[in-house]
């Protein structure tokens, strides 16, 4: 249940990025699930790879390399989605951070908290 309202949330927070980004795309909420959907498939598979193969630069640039590995991302992501659009690389990288910080404040939401005894 938590996947489906954090797929949800992700969704609902690219509709939000698009209204504030220029250059950032999102047609309707259905291509913005179908977007959240394939951001997920897209980092989880290619993502992944090129984190590991960026691991230094990323240690060098204190992380911030990955803020970039994010964007190119949203822009592969973009390229399967119909509806889902980013014109140009600063949309990409904005909409990047601010899915990121989304994603943090949806996980704090939705994680329950452990009560100590």
């Amino acid at each position: 249940m938590r996947l489906l309202l954090h797929w949800v949330l992700i969704a609902v927070t690219l509709l939000l990025i698009s209204r504030f980004v220029p250059g950032f795309i999102v047609s309707s909420f259905t291509v913005a699930l179908i977007a959240a959907l394939v951001i997920g498939l897209v980092n989880a598979t290619i993502g992944t790879i090129l984190r590991i193969i960026s691991f230094p630069i990323t240690i060098l640039t204190l992380g911030l390399f990955s803020l970039v590995i994010n964007a190119l991302m949203l822009k592969l992501a973009a390229m399967f989605a119909p509806g889902f659009q980013i014109i140009g690389f600063l949309p990409a990288l904005e909409g990047a951070i601010l899915l990121a910080i989304a994603h943090v404040i949806i996980h704090w939401v939705t994680t329950p908290s452990r009560k100590e005894a």
